[in-house]
């Protein structure tokens, strides 16, 4: 029983990160006043810690 809550966290932590990254993903591609090489570090950001550099990117917005 221990092992199936075990999944199912692990589970829900891996849906996040991958909602996440790609919220961040589409922000990014939306974003005309960055250079290819500039989306393209956002992006790959995006897939370590999505929820840290996505509230990175939006503070440089400001």
């Amino acid at each position: 029983m221990t092992e199936l809550v075990l999944y199912a966290l692990l589970f829900l932590l891996l849906i996040g990160h991958t909602l996440m990254a790609s919220k961040m993903y589409m922000a990014v591609h939306k974003d005309s006043s960055l250079s290819l090489r500039e989306k393209n570090d956002w992006k790959l950001k995006a897939l370590i810690f999505p929820a840290y550099y996505f509230g990175q990117y939006k503070k440089s917005k400001k």
